[in-house]
């Protein structure tokens, strides 16, 4: 069996954190650092991501059934969740298939829905970069800066890129599976039966993931949901940290109140 690669620190209400697609645990480090007084996070890697192990499959059942082998491995019957994009859609699946080991479930700026392809232009970036050949971060940043012009992303997506052990290049992600598996990520979850999971969606208001007109299908799909909407992007967590910890911190507390 394969174990997800994570980090834990903090005490308190176990709270596991889901990064979202080419992203990493590390994105969320400084996030959460802020709260480790107030819960004990455990900061995962999805598979195909970061150190942890590579996988020819990556359907959020999969990687639902991932998260749930990590909690076994570490004792965790129950825990809070937070996923942001990508690992937003992962706690859904994993609230849905294992609803008795999620608390409280916090989704960062995504839905359950299909959504339309929008990474084209970061695939042919990171396919076409010949990494065999680069010999510097800077080349390899070059190469990106003809594809993408924000300079965050080209930053975000470089930190994905590291050295082997004759001294180049290679990526730490498995940019191939997950290519191959775009169109599952992009797929919708299909919820059968309502999530009694108490749930949060907070939703960048600059942010095209979550929609007014999304809000009355997740009222059907979640029996107990509230919304939030802060004034940001898509990145909510790096564009207005201390307000998104404000939020987690108050949703998670309230049962305990």
């Amino acid at each position: 069996m394969k174990t997800l690669h994570y980090k834990r620190h903090g005490q308190g209400e176990p709270v596991i954190v889901l990064h979202g697609l080419f992203g990493m645990l590390d994105n969320w480090q400084s996030f959460t650092k802020a709260l480790e007084d107030k819960f004990d996070f455990i900061l995962v890697d999805q598979r195909n991501h970061g150190r942890s192990f590579h996988a020819p499959e990556m359907d959020y059942s999969s990687m639902a059934e991932d998260v749930v082998q990590l909690m076994d491995a570490l004792g965790i019957e129950k825990a809070h969740v937070l996923g942001h994009s990508m690992g937003g859609k992962t706690a859904i699946q994993l609230a849905m298939e294992h609803s008795h080991r999620v608390s409280r479930l916090v989704v960062v700026d995504i839905g359950p829905q299909a959504y339309p392809a929008g990474h084209d232009k970061i695939f042919e970036a990171l396919r076409s970069l010949p990494i065999e050949e680069v010999e510097s971060r800077k080349e390899a940043r070059e190469h990106l800066s003809h594809y993408i012009s924000e300079d965050s992303i080209q930053l975000f997506l470089l930190k994905n890129l590291k050295r082997n052990s004759s001294g180049g290049y290679e990526w730490r992600m498995n940019l191939e599976s997950i290519y191959e598996n775009y169109e599952s990520i992009l797929s919708a979850i299909a919820i059968a039966d309502p999530i009694e999971v108490p749930t949060l969606f907070v939703r960048g208001s600059r942010s095209p993931y979550l929609r007014d007109r999304d809000m009355e299908t997740l009222r059907h799909n979640f029996l107990q949901v509230q919304f939030k909407t802060l004034e940001a992007g898509h990145w909510v967590h790096a564009e207005r940290p201390e307000d998104l910890q404000t939020v987690v911190t108050e949703f998670y507390e309230e049962d305990i109140k």
